[in-house]
């Protein structure tokens, strides 16, 4: 056999090879709309009800780790859970976040609820952050006519890339914040634009290279397609808006271990980078204190606003790791000259794209209880 040959024969033996592989290699991103049945619940909650529910899941939390039950008292009389195990101790060891994501779902919920005519009655019973029964909610039968849109739940995203470098216009800020005395915008003329962009970036590259942090965000990344499915939790790769070769790579070749080499690290401290550099400024939210009560009302805040953006055509990104690396808020009250408990800080911009969401919920059947 002459080298040309042999050249032929081996090539297209390699070719044949790398083909079968990408036919049985994880091919696509699975996302949100894959999702065609539910599990059916031992417990039976009432059409209405379990649509409130599935609605009140679609709120975010840290690393997408959803970390709510629901307590199933009787029709329409239920409580909402801390679930322990969803912890992130690494990153938010007084689970101040944890009770702000519970506040984004007990928002949702109240608005799910009002499609279908009810009001919700509720009743904070949790003392600390810990505790494991957060509220209690009753839902009341009005008999009006449906009330909140719906659609606004279900095509909320948060959005990490595609920003316009353009501040946000004064009639948007107005319809978004309402004047709320909570809500602080910083736009990228400011100076306390470019101290939150520099303090966003450091504050990830310490948390990149602290192994606790870094191992629990490697328990939440859900690497693969069977994964994401198997879990419906956590950061996949369409959540993270990792698209085309660079989600295909990630999904057949990387495992919880690859986060903890350098390589991944920097490359995380290179999207900060990236992403900080485009925007049209900063929202900052606050609580009047650190209670149960108030961490829960300024999630629902948070969620609000949530809710609001996208008619403008503006993405959210939370960015709170300024917050996780420092032992307190004082230097980011000190910068901004804001007072209150700051809780939230929100990367804010006009988007080019807005595409449906993609990240994933887990069915009501797996946070329902009795």
């Amino acid at each position: 056999m002459n080298r040309r040959k042999f050249f032929k024969i081996t090539g297209g033996t390699i070719l044949a090879a790398g083909g079968i592989f990408y036919l049985l290699s994880d091919k696509r991103n699975f996302i949100r709309s894959d999702v065609k049945d539910e599990p059916v619940s031992d417990i039976t909650p009432r059409p209405d009800e379990h649509e409130i529910l599935y609605l009140a899941s679609l709120a975010p939390s840290g690393h997408n780790t959803q970390p709510w039950f629901v307590k199933y008292i009787e029709p329409y009389h239920w409580i909402i859970g801390n679930d322990k195990r969803k912890w992130l101790p690494a990153v938010d060891p007084s689970h101040r976040e944890t009770i702000l994501s519970i506040g984004a779902f007990m928002q949702n919920l109240e608005y799910a609820a009002s499609h279908w005519g009810y009001v919700c009655r509720w009743n904070v019973i949790a003392a600390t952050n810990e505790d494991e029964n957060i509220a209690e909610v009753r839902l009341i039968k009005t008999g009006s006519v449906p009330g909140y849109d719906i659609s606004r739940i279900k095509r909320r995203r948060t959005l990490r890339n595609g920003y316009f470098d353009a501040a946000l216009r004064k009639a948007d800020l107005a319809y978004l914040l309402a004047d709320d005395l909570h809500f602080f915008y910083f736009p990228n003329t400011s100076k306390e634009y470019r101290w939150l962009n520099e303090q966003t970036i450091e504050a990830n590259r310490i948390q990149a290279y602290r192994d606790d942090a870094q191992k629990e965000l490697a328990e939440w990344i859900r690497f693969s397609s069977k994964d994401a499915q198997s879990y419906r939790d956590g950061l996949t790769t369409a959540g993270m808006e990792m698209e085309g070769m660079t989600g295909w790579v990630v999904r057949n070749f990387f495992r919880k271990s690859s986060a903890l080499k350098n390589s991944f690290r920097e490359k995380g401290i290179d999207r900060v980078k990236e992403q900080v550099s485009h925007s049209g400024g900063w929202i900052i939210i606050t609580s009047n204190d650190n209670a149960v009560a108030d961490l829960i009302e300024t999630g629902k805040l948070m969620q609000r606003l949530f809710l609001k953006v996208r008619d403008k055509g503006i993405g959210l990104h939370p960015m709170t790791q300024i917050l996780e690396e420092s032992p307190a808020t004082d230097p980011v009250n000190q910068s901004t000259g804001i007072n209150g408990k700051i809780q939230f800080l929100l990367r804010t911009g006009y988007v080019k794209n807005y595409p449906d969401p993609v990240s994933l919920r887990r069915p009501v059947k797996w946070f329902l209880r009795v």
